[in-house]
């Protein structure tokens, strides 16, 4: 598969994984956090979806369109290592909802990354929050949600926290 069709495979998994966790999350309290900000187009389609959420979006440099982008005091910037594990009195509330799309092709890195992502994320999130990620994530307890058939699995992931 070239890079482009993987690329495109990942974005309509993430969209239909998006909006599939946007419709769980509408009867939870709690702001949404978006870790990767890039260009902006995942935190633009949440803030779409979620109108009435607060969307807080980490990254360690902006690089995104100034028009999609929350409040000022809904940035985070700096290494979302040591930025999300204390942002909690930011949020003001634990998380209903957080994406993360911090991943790589390269699967030593994610592993690397998700040892210290996966506290970092339940320090924030309600213990019944919906995550959804693009590599699994080794969590305390969760459960992984059935993907829609349009998700290859192990393409992109949608987990809620607390459930065994």
């Amino acid at each position: 598969m070239s890079r482009l069709d993987s690329f495109l495979r990942r974005m309509c998994a993430q969209r239909v994984l998006l909006e599939e966790a946007a419709a769980l999350v509408r009867g939870i309290d709690g702001p949404v956090v978006d870790l990767g900000i890039g260009n902006g187009r995942t935190l633009d389609h949440l803030q779409a979806l979620l109108p009435d959420r607060r969307v807080f979006a980490f990254d360690n440099f902006l690089h995104s369109a100034i028009g999609v982008l929350p409040p000022a005091e809904q940035i985070v910037m700096g290494d979302i290592r040591d930025t999300l594990p204390f942002a909690l009195p930011r949020l003001g509330e634990r998380a209903a909802l957080v994406h993360n799309d911090l991943g790589s092709a390269d699967e030593i890195g994610n592993a690397a990354t998700a040892a210290w992502l996966a506290p970092a994320i339940e320090a924030v999130a309600r213990p019944d929050a919906i995550v959804v990620t693009s590599f699994l994530l080794p969590f305390r307890n969760y459960i992984a949600l059935p993907l829609p058939p349009s998700v290859k699995p192990g393409r992109y992931h949608i987990l809620k926290l607390g459930a065994v």
